[in-house]
């Protein structure tokens, strides 16, 4: 692996404040935290980066980085480092919740608190649209890959933004075009069609994240869209199994959240690290 990637972040706040990462998800980048981070600014020092492969981040050939979820991983806790983010709280969504999950098993001690947002930890929590993706885990065959550039069209994108919202026409169409822009990028296609491959390295860890979670009992808020097609709320749930004290609000929209409850999901935030 080389770790010569660069990350593209957003900043927000002062450098002295409690420290707060935020992790986007699948197709997106930090621009999906653009109406959440003036929200909190005033309370945090806010840091919102690109993963590897993803937004204005660089995005390596498959030949010089192998695109897995343990390298993506490695390259945001090396970032952590450069940027003197000691300790701190996450915020995870999609994606970034592997991501950041494995930031806490491999360092406990840096994370502070944990916000997840329709960021799974558990097989209740993986509904029946990951059936395709499934079927590549089990037989990674070209046919089985090739099914799933359907994830990657624009049309998907803007079922994923609008699916389970109930106005659709609430929801602005800066964060999907921009996602759209970044995956028609020359090679991005087998980029993600990589990490659907090795999510499913990221289910064989539920078990080893679901013992951290019992054994730190981090402090841990669960603000879920309660109407996501792929992360259904019974993962929601399913964390105040392992921590007693987690807590777990719902939202009546779809996967990206923020797209339609950003001051909502700040004052839930504000409150709960207030």
């Amino acid at each position: 692996m080389s770790m010569a990637s660069t990350c593209s972040i957003a900043r927000a706040g002062s450098r002295g404040a409690p420290k707060l990462l935020l992790l986007h998800g699948f197709p997106s980048a930090g621009h999906m935290f653009r109406d959440l981070i003036p929200l909190l600014a005033d309370k945090f020092h806010i840091v919102a980066p690109d993963l590897p492969g993803f937004g204005q981040s660089d995005m390596p050939s498959r030949e010089t980085f192998c695109y897995t979820f343990d390298n993506v991983a490695q390259v945001i806790e090396r970032f952590t480092e450069v940027i003197g983010f000691d300790r701190f709280a996450i915020y995870v969504f999609d994606y970034g919740a592997p991501t950041g999950f494995r930031l806490a098993l491999r360092h406990p001690e840096r994370i502070t608190a944990i916000i997840s947002q329709n960021g799974n930890a558990y097989e209740d929590g993986l509904s029946d649209g990951w059936t395709p993706i499934k079927a590549y885990w089990q037989d990674p065959s070209p046919a089985n890959r090739e099914a799933l550039r359907a994830f990657l069209t624009p049309e998907a994108t803007r079922w994923q933004y609008t699916h389970g919202v109930s106005d659709p026409a609430t929801v602005s169409p800066d964060g999907q075009n921009l996602d759209n822009f970044y995956l028609a990028r020359p090679g991005s296609d087998d980029v993600q069609l990589d990490l659907f491959g090795d999510y499913k390295s990221n289910v064989a860890l539920y078990p080893a994240f679901q013992d951290y979670f019992c054994k730190h009992k981090p402090p841990f808020l669960a603000v879920w869209g309660k109407n996501d097609p792929f992360f259904i709320p019974p993962g929601a749930e399913a964390f105040k199994r392992d921590n007693p004290n987690a807590v777990v609000q719902f939202f009546d929209t779809g996967h990206f959240a923020l797209e339609t409850h950003a001051r909502e999901i700040a004052e839930a935030i504000r409150a709960f690290l207030g």
